[in-house]
Formats: C-alpha cells, structure tokens, sequence
C-alpha cells in the first residue's frame, strides 16, 4: 500500500477538495509498527499526528498508583492524537494494540493544508468532539452508575458496535483482547474481571475462545446492562 491508497481509506478526507488530498499524499508517509511499540509517550514533545489505517492502537495513563487505564482503542481510520496541533506536549502515552500500519503527517505539513480547507479542519475538529463524546459516555459508565458484570458488559457492547463483524454465533469483536487488558479498560483488577466474564459466559450473554469474544445477541446485552 502506498500513501495514495491510505490516504483514500480515510473518511475524513472524503470531503476535502482534490488539492487538498493531493497536498496531503505529497507529505504524508506511511510507518509499520509491531504489537506493544509505542508512538509517543505522555509529556513528550510530538511534531507528528497519526491515522490508523490497519490494526489498532490504545491510548492509556498511568494513575499515581502506578495502574494502567486505557482511555481509548482506536481501529482503522481513526485520528489518534488531534493534540498534536497544539503546541504542547502530549497529554497520553500511545501503544500499538496489534501489528499496525499508521498514515502520518508532520504538524505543520498539515496545518499548513488546513489553513487553505475548512473542510479538512471540520473534519479534524470532528474527529476530536467525536473522542470528546465517547468520553462522556465513560464517565456515565463509571463504577458510581454502572457495576460489576454491567460495566463489562457495556464496554463489550461498544466494542462490539465499533469493532464487530458478522459471525455465525452472532457478532464477533474483531480483536484479541486479554483480561488483562479489558481490566485495565475498566481499571479493574484481573481477577474480577475474569469472574466477571464468567458470569456473563454462564447467562448466555457473551461466548469467548481463547482471547476471541463473541456476543450472541447485541440487543440482550444491552438489555442487560441498562436495567435497573
């Protein structure tokens, strides 16, 4: 693949004029990254902004306890770091999920594309109120509105309708993910999140094999997890 071909993968730039797209595959460059590589880490200085094209990378923090907490796992055509075109340091650390491909463009390369299109700059606006969003509806989830099996199962639930694809059994979460790291997704300790999942496997609620997490019936997790 080359950056042309990334670059028309993207859907935020499907709206932007043909100069535009023509300037950004002039200064765009594409960089493969194996499993646990990080982009950049939290307080470092980045001139570079990411898009994914494949796999997915985690954005996470790390709390004064020293625990991981995954704020986001972005998948093919999401932005990663919109902060980057602020002039300041970054705000979180970024690891490669999966083996991945990104799209990446030097901060001023770009700003200088979306000084001359709005709608480039609509579209990386939106890209970051859409992240904006996504955190409020963490901050609903926390453990003071929703507990136990329901969290996990409302963070399946989104995962499932970000990342599923069309499985026999139902919808599978295209991904593999450990307990350990649907734990630090919902800053929960391994053990309870295990004993967790076991009791959503046993109601029927969700299917998982070996790392692979396959949800039967979108619509009854829901269910699950939004009763009283």
């Amino acid at each position: 693949m080359d950056v042309k071909q990334a670059c028309s993968q993207v859907e935020i730039f499907q709206s932007i004029s043909e100069k535009s797209t023509a300037a950004l595959e002039a200064c765009g460059s594409l960089r493969r990254i194996p499993k646990g590589t990080h982009l950049f880490w939290d307080k470092e200085m980045n001139q570079t902004l990411f898009i994914v094209i494949s796999g997915f990378v985690s954005l996470y923090k790390i709390n004064s306890q020293g625990e991981r907490k995954t704020i986001f796992l972005l998948g093919k055509g999401d932005v990663v770091n919109e902060e980057v075109l602020q002039n300041m340091p970054a705000s979180i650390n970024c690891e490669a999920f999966e083996p991945s491909l990104l799209l990446c463009f030097g901060k001023m390369e770009l700003l200088s594309v979306m000084r001359h299109d709005f709608a480039l700059t609509k579209a990386i606006f939106d890209s970051l109120a859409l992240k904006n969003r996504r955190l409020y509806r963490q901050l609903k989830n926390t453990s003071n509105s929703l507990h136990g099996e329901k969290r996990i199962a409302a963070k399946l639930w989104r995962l499932s309708k970000d990342y599923g694809i069309s499985d026999g059994d139902g919808t599978l979460i295209n991904m593999e993910i450990s307990v350990t790291y649907l734990a630090d997704m919902l800053g929960s300790r391994r053990e309870t999140v295990s004993r967790q999942l076991k009791h959503l496997t046993e109601q029927g609620l969700i299917q998982v094999q070996k790392g692979i997490i396959v949800i039967p019936d979108r619509n009854a997790l829901s269910v699950f997890f939004k009763s009283p």
